[in-house]
């Protein structure tokens, strides 16, 4: 292999050099440099003392853990042998620590240690049984395989950190293979973004139940071309009860009106989910997030917290009515979003942009009044 040196956070990593990252013996993708500064930016807020990153490639996740947060216990996995040796080079280029073949297990700075093992997943997590404060996924597709032993893996009262690549089955481009993976009917349009990443919350919160755990949402996101959430684990049956309280169904009109109702079965036909809707963050550990990004060593300085401050202002409500798409549906020419925005919260509407989409907006007015200021905010053909 031929590499090459990246620099990301306070990381100086070898990456593959390839013509194309999908090419490349040891998977690199510098687009989810976001992800991972908001992945080592929430390891350092929440203060865990445990972390496992299951799926680890070059180890950069792993590394930025170790070099960038006060966690006492860092382990990196991978089951490509390519990928292992890799990571043990990088751990040892980043840390000074030599985790050899033979010695996986080593000290850094004073008792704070880094693990580094060539095995499946699915077995450092069976046979790590609630070690872990927190547990990182980040696949390539589906989290769904890994799931059951994840939640074992976890501490009742952790944290899990789950990313979905297979935005196409999630959003419905692929609903067969929805169904198969996520046992869910998902929705085509405008919806299927924010719909996915509830899909994919309410099929983590289905599994956990399973084991008397519920879940907290305390920042879910649809970014490019992924879904991320970090979730807390609550334990006990009653908690898992409420955690499934909280997933429900949607359904959207020809005109782009919705309406969405929790239950544990839909009420109606044309029913897309279940599917999460509970919060999508906890205001405070976002405002946590974007007050320790302002001196944090980032990846990408000037996107990830901008990104933050725009989760950070997001209204959190399920759904929103996308701008481009109503008019489309029902004839209109698109007013001003700034305009729609201000005669909403002049009409008493919270209301906001949302990170799901450009042209979109999230808003506690219902359908007609929204439609009412659309079409007073049409600009003239």
């Amino acid at each position: 292999m031929e590499f090459v040196e990246v620099s990301e956070g306070l990381a100086r990593i070898l990456v593959p050099k390839a013509e194309r990252i999908y090419d490349a013996p040891v998977f690199y993708n510098p687009v989810m440099v976001l992800n991972r500064d908001i992945s080592t930016l929430a390891v350092r807020v929440l203060g865990v003392q445990s972390v496992l990153d299951a799926l680890s490639a070059t180890g950069v996740r792993g590394i930025r853990y170790a070099l960038e947060t006060s966690t006492g216990e860092v382990w990196l996995n991978d089951i490509n042998e390519n990928a292992f040796r890799l990571m043990v080079e990088n751990v040892r280029r980043n840390t000074g620590v030599d985790p050899e073949l033979g010695e996986r297990l080593a000290k850094f700075r004073g008792e704070r240690l880094i693990t580094v093992t060539n095995d499946d997943a699915n077995r450092i997590m069976a046979n790590s049984f609630r070690h872990f404060e927190l547990v990182d996924l980040d696949p390539f597709g589906s989290p769904v395989e890994f799931l059951d032993t994840v939640l074992r893996s976890v501490r009742r009262k952790g944290f899990l950190a789950v990313t979905a690549t297979d935005t196409g089955v999630l959003c419905g481009a692929y609903k067969h293979a929805c169904r198969r993976k996520y046992l869910a009917e998902p929705i085509r349009g405008e919806l299927c973004h924010e719909a996915g990443l509830r899909i994919l919350i309410g099929t983590v919160a289905r599994y956990a139940a399973k084991y008397d755990l519920g879940v907290d949402v305390i920042l879910a996101y649809y970014r490019d071309h992924y879904f991320r959430a970090f979730l807390k684990l609550k334990s006990g049956a009653r908690k898992a009860d409420d955690s499934l309280g909280r997933l429900g169904y949607l359904w959207q009109e020809e005109n782009g009106s919705f309406r969405y109702g929790e239950g544990f079965l839909p009420d109606r036909p044309g029913a897309h989910g279940p599917l999460w809707l509970g919060p999508l963050k906890n205001q405070e550990f976002v405002e946590d997030l974007l007050s320790a990004a302002g001196n944090a060593p980032l990846g990408d300085p000037r996107e990830t917290p901008k990104f933050l401050r725009v989760l950070a202002m997001e209204l959190d409500v399920p759904f929103f009515y996308d701008t481009h798409a109503l008019a489309r549906r029902n004839g209109l020419q698109v007013g001003k979003l700034t305009r729609i925005i201000e005669e909403l919260r002049n009409s008493g509407y919270h209301t906001t942009r949302t990170h799901f989409l450009p042209t979109a907006i999230k808003t506690t007015a219902p359908f007609e009044d929204v439609m009412d200021v659309l079409k007073e905010s049409q600009q003239p053909i």
